[in-house]
């Protein structure tokens, strides 16, 4: 195997002490709201976004007054792309069935999928008004029946950004909140004297929220580890560098930590993607973030072959891979470690992110290797239940039980199965002795 980086970002020990650096101020800041609630949410608003209003709950004239100053065609393009995701989630969850079985005669085994109660969502704002964000975790939240619906946006540019709050009412969040960082998610998760406490978490955010939700799972669920963007391409000399170095840069300007990586076959490809990339960075209006990203984490990984490119993208597991070669069908059924897939040149990860109606809430950092991203089901809980409905069944599963019980010496165990089978069976089965 012979696979060269002719381009590579920060090494891993400097990012493992970002981390660590961001990881103490999430922990102190935690702290506080859970100390103090409404006063600490109040200090660290006004301290980060210089926001302080009367209430950061939006009533209901607000929401309004917030929805006119959307113009006609950015409401109907909104409504669209909530339509996408919607209907995409809506065929999710019609796949997840509730079970009953009979699996031997008077034994009924079953699950249901249960609503989580409550959510709260985080939709970013302070940067870049991310109204999608709002499509991927209202309305699949609203598509699983979640009864009590939440949701937190920092202010753009000093005021709520109305696109942002008009998405998220439009998909269905009962209650809206102009809070941002790790203050929101803080209040949504350990509750406050004006906000109650949810059970889950779920949306993206830059590296504070995702820290505040790895500080607090446990104390409540998340989606999962939603940290800076990632991307990867997957190309090979079946297209140009304009086109890969445009999908790159197009996830870099996330943010100023957003890795970007190339992973080809093509030296000529790989070398021309650098090219391209200087040339884009010059007119790019956001370039002064996307730059940084690319400096700092972007890379260019030239592999010997198809093979060797698959590892690679697997090891990665990034979170958005963008797969342009002659072969995309066999990379969809051989790799097993990423966020989401974009097949082809003809779509993109801009289609995911904003409007096509898969979700873009995606696992990062590796985390792809051990979960795939928010979607309905996140929001269910899949339970079960049993049911013995004849002394016969009552009495041949309780001496199975007994014996296996006092095998792992839990006599108390085997009791609950021994007075069944006196009960049921008639039998004489000694205190603390298993049923034969």
């Amino acid at each position: 195997m012979a696979i060269t980086y002719l381009k590579k970002g920060k090494t891993d020990a400097a990012k493992a002490i970002d981390d660590a650096e961001v990881s103490e101020i999430v922990k102190n800041t935690l702290r506080s709201i859970e100390d103090r609630g409404d006063e600490a949410v109040r200090e660290f608003a006004e301290k980060f976004d210089n926001y302080t209003p009367k209430s950061f709950k939006l009533t209901q004239t607000e929401i309004d007054n917030l929805i006119k100053q959307v113009s006609t065609q950015d409401l109907e393009d909104i409504k669209f792309a909530q339509e996408q995701v919607r209907n995409f989630a809506q065929a999710q969850r019609d796949s997840m069935k509730d079970i009953e079985v009979e699996t031997m005669p008077g034994v009924i085994l079953g699950h249901k999928n249960i609503p989580v109660q409550s959510v709260g969502c985080y939709i970013p704002a302070g940067k870049f008004p991310m109204v999608a964000s709002a499509h991927m975790s209202v309305v699949t939240a609203s598509v699983a029946k979640v009864p009590r619906i939440i949701a937190c946006t920092p202010p753009y540019k000093g005021s709520p950004n109305p696109a942002v709050i008009a998405a998220m009412h439009l998909g269905g969040a009962h209650d809206i909140y102009v809070i941002g960082g790790i203050q929101a998610v803080g209040a949504m998760a350990l509750g406050t004297e004006t906000i109650d406490p949810v059970d889950m978490l779920v949306g993206p955010g830059n590296a504070f929220v995702a820290e505040a939700k790895r500080q607090l799972f446990g104390k409540v669920g998340i989606d999962l580890f939603a940290g800076p963007t990632e991307t990867m391409v997957i190309a090979d000399e079946t297209v140009d560098a304009e086109l890969c170095a445009t999908d790159l840069l197009g996830q870099a300007e996330h943010g100023y930590n957003s890795p970007a990586v190339l992973v080809t076959n093509n030296k000529n490809l790989a070398e021309e993607t650098i090219s391209e990339i200087d040339r884009i960075l010059k007119i790019l209006p956001t370039a002064e973030t996307a730059s940084v990203s690319w400096e700092e984490y972007g890379e260019i990984i030239l592999c010997d072959s198809y093979d060797e490119m698959l590892d690679v993208a697997n090891e990665i597991a990034s979170e958005h891979v963008q797969v342009m070669t002659d072969r995309d069908d066999w990379f969809l059924e051989n790799m097993h470690s990423y966020g989401a897939l974009f097949l082809g040149p003809r779509t993109n990860v801009s289609n995911g992110d904003k409007v096509i109606g898969t979700n873009h809430t995606l696992p990062t950092k590796k985390a792809g290797r051990y979960t795939g991203g928010l979607w309905v089901g996140k929001y269910l809980k899949t339970h079960s239940y049993q049911k013995i409905t004849t002394d016969e069944a009552a009495v041949k599963i309780g001496r199975y039980c007994s014996r296996l019980c006092m095998l792992e010496s839990f006599v108390g165990h085997a009791e609950q199965a021994n007075i069944r089978v006196r009960r049921y069976g008639g039998e004489d089965v000694p205190y603390g002795k298993a049923a034969q």
